[in-house]
């Protein structure tokens, strides 16, 4: 197969993450989690435009919100907030917080989130300051409109990718310090996860050489896509096997994210990171084209 990988223009994000493609408006959103931004790269105008959240240093993940066009759930440390921007503005404003977690763990903050099929939020902590592979304070949450937090996973290192598979009735999950992809089979009517199983594992002979699975995503026929943080390649899964259909590869190491969008739904956009002093094109954001295969958009928050 014969894939192309091609870099989006000033797509620059420190830490990018979160890539949610929005059918309405055929943009691209993401976040620069520790510089506490929102960019969004507009595919008509292929063009990224970028906000800084006023008073936030972070920004884990961004999900805009059913029926309101221009209203996005952010993660602001533990605090899941309601920003709105409006697509192009340089400063964008906290307008209410939805709900906290963890009060006790000033170190932790909020990782990856996404919306399930039904417009709930799943979304993880990790500890953020200090060796996450030791301290695994971070939990996987979930929340629906009107209702309480409530815990789905305890015992997480770094919660990350997360994605659904409606026809094969599952939920995808990764805590990337557990170096694997865990199943889940999922009660689509209820939101409730159960029966975990690892389905693909990272590891490597040694502790030094383990592959660092990070951001997930789905396409319709039910492979996975899972970003390698510090591995330069995005793994095409099949998920009831574990094989490796497909590997992406890109000319920078922190792969950490991934998402389906264009106006088919056939391009997959890809965010990287510039951490630990990554040469360029470190941070960059990408387009990778030619793979045969569509994905969902995102779904929005119902909140």
């Amino acid at each position: 197969m014969s894939y192309k990988v091609e870099p989006l223009p000033d797509s620059y994000a420190g830490l990018g993450e979160g890539p949610h493609w929005d059918v309405a408006t055929q943009s691209l959103y993401y976040v620069d989690l520790e510089a506490g931004k929102l960019l969004r790269y507009d595919f008509k105008e292929n063009k990224v435009y970028k906000t800084q959240i006023e008073g936030q240093k972070l920004a884990a993940f961004v999900l805009p919100i059913e029926g309101k066009p221009h209203e996005f759930a952010v993660g602001c440390a533990r605090s899941v907030v309601v920003v709105k921007w409006d697509g192009v503005s340089p400063v964008a404003k906290v307008v209410r917080t939805l709900f906290e977690v963890q009060q006790e763990f000033q170190l932790n903050r909020w990782n990856d989130a996404k919306t399930d099929p039904r417009g709930r939020f799943f979304g993880g902590t990790m500890r953020y300051v200090g060796d996450e592979f030791q301290f695994r304070h971070g939990e996987l949450y979930k929340w629906e409109a009107g209702g309480d937090v409530s815990i789905v996973k305890g015992d997480v290192g770094i919660s990350n990718g997360l994605a659904w598979d409606e026809k094969n009735q599952k939920f995808y999950y990764i805590d990337t310090t557990d170096y694997e992809v865990k199943s889940y089979d999922y009660d689509f009517e209820t939101g409730v996860a159960s029966n975990p199983k690892v389905i693909f594992n990272l590891r490597k002979t040694s502790p030094k050489d383990h592959l660092l699975p990070d951001g997930l995503t789905i396409d319709t026929k039910g492979n996975l896509y899972v970003a390698t943080f510090n591995g330069a390649t995005i793994f095409k899964v099949n998920p009831s096997n574990g094989e490796v259909l497909l590997e992406i590869k890109f000319p920078t190491k922190q792969i950490t994210s991934a998402a389906f969008g264009g106006p088919n739904l056939d391009i997959l956009y890809v965010t990287t990171a510039a951490k630990f002093d990554q040469p360029e094109p470190a941070g960059t954001t990408y387009k990778v084209t030619g793979l045969n295969a569509t994905g969902y958009p995102g779904t929005y928050l119902k909140a």
